[in-house]
């Protein structure tokens, strides 16, 4: 049976909207490597699902993001942590002036930015999975937030960040209000991740009317490499 969305949004979005971007074999898929770490395979870890994953993972290591796999002999657990689930308010999300479009020819700016505020993966073809927004002052991208994954009801708000002199402006905000917009005026809802440990975000989704989505398993991220 195939999981909520919000389950497993990975596996969703492979098999969606970001078809275009992944690499698949039988049941398991991946992103190019370029675009993002993250792959996918069914519930259930069927032997035959982990090894048409490990002949398109390679060499390469891969991130599973949804619910808790049973990683089998063969791969090595490189790192596992949980992160919380929040969706959005109805009506969030607004357009803002001063608030640009960007594109693959930001992507250096963006790299850029990711390396100083580590808001999370963020690789040279990024950019590809949705739509990105930020705010740059004397050419300086200083803030920037946009869509990471995508499944047929929800797309995901990712990469907010903002460089620390120019924090305590709302920009961050004002950032995921207008990827908020996007999403909506796509037909979709918007949500997120964080770290289970980031009290911090979990705080400031919170005041902005975001609700924890809890589950009975958790969302988990595994990292893994053959």
């Amino acid at each position: 049976m195939f999981p909520h969305e919000l389950d497993h949004p990975v596996l969703h979005a492979l098999a969606g909207a970001h078809r275009p971007l992944a690499i698949r074999r039988g049941e398991a898929a991946r992103y190019r490597p370029t675009v993002a770490k993250f792959a996918a395979v069914p519930p259930g870890d069927r032997a035959e699902d982990w090894a048409d994953l490990a002949a398109i993972a390679g060499e390469d290591e891969v991130v599973l993001f949804g619910l808790p796999h049973a990683v089998p002999a063969g791969w090595d657990e490189v790192e596992r942590f949980e992160a919380v689930q929040m969706t959005a308010p109805d009506g969030f999300g607004r357009p803002h002036p001063g608030i640009e479009r960007l594109g693959l020819d930001d992507a250096p700016a963006m790299l850029a930015l990711v390396a100083k505020t580590q808001p999370g993966p963020f690789l040279a073809e990024t950019p590809l999975l949705g739509a990105y927004y930020g705010v740059k002052e004397d050419g300086r991208l200083v803030a920037m937030a946009g869509e990471r994954l995508t499944t047929g009801t929800w797309t995901e708000i990712s990469a907010v960040c903002t460089l620390d002199s120019h924090r305590g402006r709302g920009l961050a905000t004002k950032l995921m209000e207008v990827v908020a917009h996007g999403i909506r005026e796509a037909g979709r809802r918007p949500f997120l991740h964080t770290g289970m440990s980031n009290l911090t975000a979990q705080r400031l989704y919170a005041h902005l009317g975001f609700e924890r989505r809890d589950t009975a398993n958790a969302v988990q991220i595994v990292q893994v490499a053959r």
